[in-house]
């Protein structure tokens, strides 16, 4: 079965978070929300979670906090972006397939709308948790990292956010990913003189002598890291290349775009001095920087959070290879990991595709883990 989805409406329905999650899930991914254009479906999701008795919440920008005040002696934070990377042709959704073969197809169904309405049903339905909870639902996760909703909660309303475990809903296939690779971006300079093409021995080519740059790329030797049991493959690679100012000049500049995932043992400054240690001889500028995070699956929330889990969903703790808000936790000193519906290997993807049976189970798998129960 391959059934359509329905036209975008530009007054979506208020969003049932009682009903089936999966279609919750389409009903989000319905609901444009490109990087930027948030509001409304904040507005959608502070709108449901107000009708909720049992959560108190805030606004803050285009993120949503939801919160339980049960007074218990700890407190979780379950946080997912409602933001997604541009359409692509690839909305309304459509639902592919039947039964346990059934898959919703569009944008954010991986990343990371499937693990948003996760968040919102369980939520809506669990009033008596053993622990308090947090619910945080935040925008501009899919650009720049100053942007970001979750960052700006950080930094101007730490208290929303603060907590003794995190888990945050990205896609990880049903399974639970630990920590992640840090990130650096740079840009590496290579200089020539401009000329007049026609008399191009009067100049020397930039791109030309960017050879060496690439040349170093294409003989790096990325690693593989094991950080507390999880093994982290480390990436170096050219992510753009610009040079030249018309058809008939010799270029005087040359400048290749580098990014470096580093494995969690790594600072920042660590991966800075070892790029620059890689490109010894040409001019580096340092454009974008975040850190990783150690898995943190021996804290004993996070241990207890893997055991109840996987013992639903099956597998073994993975690393997270991509950079993700887990980070954000780890410099707070609070332990975190990823757990959600959908293939992260899908995530952005146009054929972005989740099944509904991995939302589901993720689903049961939080609602079990909160409530205590296995």
């Amino acid at each position: 079965m391959d059934t359509p989805g329905l036209p975008i409406s530009a007054a979506p329905a208020p969003l049932d978070l009682t009903g089936d999650v999966v279609a919750l899930a389409r009903a989000l991914c319905d609901v444009p929300s490109v990087s930027g254009d948030e509001t409304l479906l904040a507005d959608l999701v502070e709108s449901a979670l107000r009708a909720v008795p049992h959560l108190a919440v805030d606004r803050h920008g285009d993120a949503v906090v939801a919160r339980t005040e049960l007074g218990r002696a700890q407190r979780v934070v379950v946080a997912g972006h409602i933001d997604t990377v541009p359409i692509a042709d690839n909305l309304p959704v459509r639902v592919v397939g039947e039964g346990i073969h059934r898959e919703l197809w569009g944008r954010g169904t991986v990343d990371m709308k499937g693990g948003v309405a996760v968040q919102l049903s369980v939520a809506a339905e669990l009033s008596d948790p053993v622990r308090d909870v947090t619910w945080v639902f935040y925008d501009h996760e899919e650009v720049a990292s100053d942007l970001n909703g979750l960052g700006r909660l950080v930094r101007e309303a730490p208290h929303l956010v603060a907590g003794d475990f995190a888990v945050l809903c990205e896609p990880t296939a049903a399974g639970i990913e630990g920590g992640c690779n840090g990130t650096l971006r740079v840009e590496v300079r290579v200089p020539g003189e401009a000329a007049h093409s026609a008399r191009s021995w009067n100049g020397v080519n930039a791109v030309h002598g960017a050879h060496e740059v690439l040349a170093r790329l294409a003989s790096y030797e990325a690693r593989s890291v094991d950080v507390d049991g999880l093994v982290y493959r480390e990436g170096m690679n050219a992510v753009g290349i610009r040079g030249g100012i018309a058809g008939n000049v010799v270029p005087d500049e040359c400048v290749v775009t580098v990014n470096y995932r580093f494995a969690p043992s790594l600072t920042p400054a660590d991966a800075e001095a070892h790029v620059r240690d890689l490109f010894t001889g040409f001019e580096v500028t340092v454009t974008d920087a975040a850190p990783g995070a150690r898995p943190g699956l021996d804290a004993p929330l996070a241990a207890e959070f893997a055991d109840t889990v996987l013992a639903l969903t099956g597998g073994a703790p993975a690393p997270k290879y991509g950079w993700t808000d887990v980070a954000r936790f780890a410099e707070l000193g609070v332990p975190a990991v990823n757990f959600g519906p959908g293939d992260p290997l899908l995530a952005h993807k146009d054929d972005e595709h989740c099944p509904a049976s991995e939302i589901e189970i993720c689903r049961s798998a939080l609602a079990a883990w909160l409530r205590g129960t296995r």
